[in-house]
């Protein structure tokens, strides 16, 4: 029997007890990451054949996970001897015990059964879950016994894993919140951030980052006030349906969107959204998630001619390439913002995470520059080109401009 020597802090001391969900939420620095690294070193330790899988919404490289945190536990800990550490994987030697990183967006319905025999999970950066990875996973890990761990820095208080924690409360949950003044660990540098951060920035800003409240809207949002989420079904008097599809390559996801309009409100029905998605399967895709696509014109990207063709003889006959011109984006954005408000259902999540982080550059003094952040504009490209006729109609209506001020 090997006994470890672990500082817990008083915050985690309840989630050292069995329970089906363990949550550790609130602001950087906390000390969430580290405790559950502790945590899985400790159960590998003591059972040699523990299975366990680190998971984020999207994990691109090994670099951005829990790996090399976990490897320096294990160093801190002593129990170097004890593990097997390859590129990929962490094996516990003695047993059949092991640690392994995945995204859930590299997981279908069927892939994620491979999880089933896993006695944890442990979700980080939890924030950034969607509610269909989130609704895949719960009831993938069911070994009896088996424990979800979530951390993460709350965002928004309608995302998935906040929602379900905050307004589902499952029975067996132990959840606690802790920020930077209750880690007893905190460095000095962190320290000294966090002061800087309280003299210097806005308080809700401060507020969100070190203490753990939810973002609110900030000036450089694109679409700042203009989005409201809620569930409609549209009219036959409604001016609609609009399709747009964007094309995704290398990090980028394959998006599409259905819009209609209606008392000069934009009403967003239907996304489709999904990362490495094979040209084969992008008709059958669209077609489930956007039902009825396949009778409409579809405004796709015209910077890839040969996938329009592609999806065009392979069940959307009413692909075609949309219309781009000199200021085309900006013109969209003009357009998207002119209407009295953007409807979006809930059912499209990923239109809602990147409403609220679509955004114009800022310098590091605080000013909005006219540029566009890059990334968080996929599903926003493919609403552009839904609406391209529009938008070109109207290109020369009153731009609205830019905010030119400092936070």
């Amino acid at each position: 029997m090997i006994d470890l020597e672990i500082l817990t802090p008083s915050w985690a001391e309840r989630l050292l007890d069995p329970a089906r969900y363990k949550v550790a939420k609130g602001g950087r620095s906390g000390g969430k990451s580290h405790f559950f690294a502790e945590l899985a070193v400790d159960r590998m330790v003591c059972d040699p054949n523990c299975a366990i899988v680190c998971i984020r919404e999207i994990q691109k490289s090994l670099k951005f996970s829990a790996k090399r945190l976990i490897e320096q536990k294990i160093s801190a800990l002593k129990v170097d001897d004890l593990f097997d550490i390859t590129l990929t994987e962490i094996r516990r030697k003695g047993g059949s015990g092991v640690c392994i990183f995945q995204g859930m967006q590299d997981h279908t319905a069927d892939s994620v059964k491979s999880l089933e025999s896993f006695d944890v999970a442990w979700v980080e950066e939890a924030q950034r879950l969607s509610r269909y990875s989130l609704d895949l996973l719960r009831p993938t890990i069911r070994k009896p016994g088996s424990e979800l761990w979530f951390s993460f820095n709350p965002c928004w208080p309608d995302d998935p894993v906040d929602r379900f924690f905050t307004k589902t409360r499952p029975t067996d949950a132990i959840i606690v919140t802790v920020n930077a003044p209750e880690n007893p660990f905190l460095s000095d540098v962190a320290r000294q951030e966090m002061i800087e951060d309280q003299r210097h920035r806005p308080a809700e800003e401060y507020a969100h980052i070190w203490l753990g409240e939810h973002k609110s809207i900030s000036k450089e949002q694109i679409f700042a006030g203009k989005c409201r989420i809620a569930e409609f079904a549209p009219a036959p008097d409604w001016d609609g349906p609009y399709y747009g599809a964007d094309w995704g390559f290398g990090p980028d996801p394959t998006t599409a969107v259905l819009c209609w309009i209606h008392d000069d409100r934009l009403w967003i029905e239907r996304e489709s959204y999904e990362w490495r998605l094979e040209l084969d399967h992008v008709a059958q895709r669209w077609q489930r998630d956007l039902p009825g696509i396949e009778a409409h014109t579809v405004r796709c990207d015209c910077a890839q001619p040969q996938s329009i063709s592609y999806v065009k003889r392979h069940g959307i006959p009413g692909a075609v390439g949309a219309k781009k011109w000199s200021g085309s984006v900006e013109d969209g954005i003009n357009h998207l913002r002119n209407y009295r408000e953007i409807v979006i259902h809930p059912r499209c999540e990923w239109m809602i995470y990147e409403s609220r982080r679509y955004r114009y550059k800022t310098n590091s003094g605080g000013d909005i520059l006219p540029q566009i952040h890059p990334g968080n504009d996929h599903l926003f490209d493919a609403l552009r080109y839904a609406l391209g006729p529009l938008i070109r109609e109207n290109q020369q209506s009153r731009r609205l401009p830019v905010p030119t001020f400092s936070r």
